[in-house]
């Protein structure tokens, strides 16, 4: 299923009992692999090069220093936060907060990079707030790797988030939906059991705050908090400004840091590409790695060729516009809450994405690639249309 032209391999059939190995994903924590009547899980693998996977952990280290350099020369800097969307009533929480050490500011986080065919790596965005996809790449896809006979560089993502929150020590997770979003839910509850930690989980609906204090439904004052919630929320949530209170006055510490905002904003993309264009910040080496990984990407729709536009908050795809070599319209997500109504949007150079052969037919793979206190780890395969949005497909992805 693979041609001498593709540097990816796609192996094995489907099992013929599906529901049998769906069952026993289920029992490892991975409880969405059949999602209503829809399969989102393909079973098969794709595998790529050790030297393709060296070179993709290299790039993630280099972008990572790159964007923790970028988001510092950011901080504090209100022209800067407005340039790359940072909504205004998180300014103060920013500036009066510590930010972490370097390589720190996200200690949970996943870049998505386009890897084509050919072997070529470019940066399409990093989520450094609140990724998901923790449960397939660090439960599903070692052991689906391990039933083919091949060895998983995922299988040390647990101990690295267990590093991690030894040092936060989160006492309550939350995510919106709890119990009933499977996704968030499933992904809140592998980060807490791989942390070793005793902790609560939490609807975030049902938390409420009392004079800058967090509590639960019952009345538990909740100092530390982990949650699958995007900060930028909290500009359009009526209790965003309690919440942002609590944060910048002590009374809560949340996980990922506030800082995470910074690097999670695609605004930063432009502005590191910027900074770059510009000759200003980044050295030698820097500017190497910025050339060869990441794309031009800029405020404004600049580009001769075929541009991507997507919000500098979007997420799963919702807010992302394909246009053609002549600047035309060429596709956007249906699917997906549009984001680019509440924030600014960015414009960034088209990149291909392999395309793969699986029993779906042909899809476009997405590379994500997980860094967990400060070290890239944990390959994630998603396998969909041009825009990798809500309807893409789980591949376990790994190397030969």
């Amino acid at each position: 299923m693979t041609d001498e032209n593709n540097i990816f391999e796609v192996v094995g059939q489907p099992h013929p009992n599906r529901s049998e190995r769906v069952e026993k994903l289920a029992e490892l924590g991975f409880t969405w692999a059949d999602l209503e009547e829809e399969e989102y899980w393909i079973d098969q693998l794709v595998l790529m090069p050790k030297e393709t996977y060296a070179e993709l952990e290299q790039a993630a280290a280099a972008l990572w220093r790159i964007l923790d350099k970028a988001a510092r020369y950011v901080h504090r800097r209100p022209d800067l936060y407005e340039l790359i969307g940072i909504p205004p009533i998180l300014w103060t929480m920013l500036n009066e907060l510590p930010i972490p050490e370097p390589g720190l500011i996200s200690r949970y986080a996943r870049f998505d990079f386009a890897v084509a065919n050919d072997g070529t790596i470019k940066l399409l965005e990093l989520n450094a707030d609140t990724p998901t996809g923790y449960v397939e790449a660090s439960i599903a896809t070692p052991w689906l790797m391990e039933q083919a006979g091949y060895d998983s560089p995922n299988a040390r993502m647990k101990d690295l988030v267990a590093e991690a929150w030894a040092i936060e020590q989160p006492d309550t997770v939350a995510c919106v939906d709890y119990g009933w979003h499977l996704e968030d839910s499933g992904t809140i509850e592998a980060l807490g059991r791989h942390s070793g930690l005793d902790l609560h989980y939490e609807d975030c609906l049902e938390l409420w705050i009392d004079e800058g204090i967090l509590k639960n439904k019952d009345g538990r004052t909740i100092e530390r908090l982990f949650a699958l919630y995007p900060k930028e929320w909290m500009a359009v949530d009526d209790a965003g400004e309690a919440l942002s209170y609590a944060i910048e006055t002590g009374r809560l510490t949340i996980f990922n840091g506030p800082h995470s905002i910074l690097l999670q904003s695609k605004g930063l993309l432009a502005a590191v590409w910027g900074l770059y264009e510009l000759g200003l910040l980044f050295d030698t080496e820097e500017r190497q790695a910025i050339a060869k990984y990441m794309l031009p990407t800029y405020n404004k729709p600049v580009f001769a060729g075929g541009f991507v536009s997507k919000s500098m908050f979007g997420r799963e795809g919702g807010s992302v516009r394909l246009f053609d070599e002549e600047g035309r319209l060429e596709l956007e997500d249906q699917e997906g809450f549009d984001s680019s109504v509440l924030f600014p949007t960015v414009y960034q150079k088209r990149a291909e994405l392999a395309r793969i052969n699986t029993v779906f037919g042909e899809r476009h793979l997405l590379t994500g690639l997980f860094v967990l206190n400060g070290t890239p780890c944990g390959l994630l395969g998603r396998a969909g249309g041009p825009i990798t949005g809500n309807t893409s497909h789980f591949i376990a992805l790994g190397v030969k």
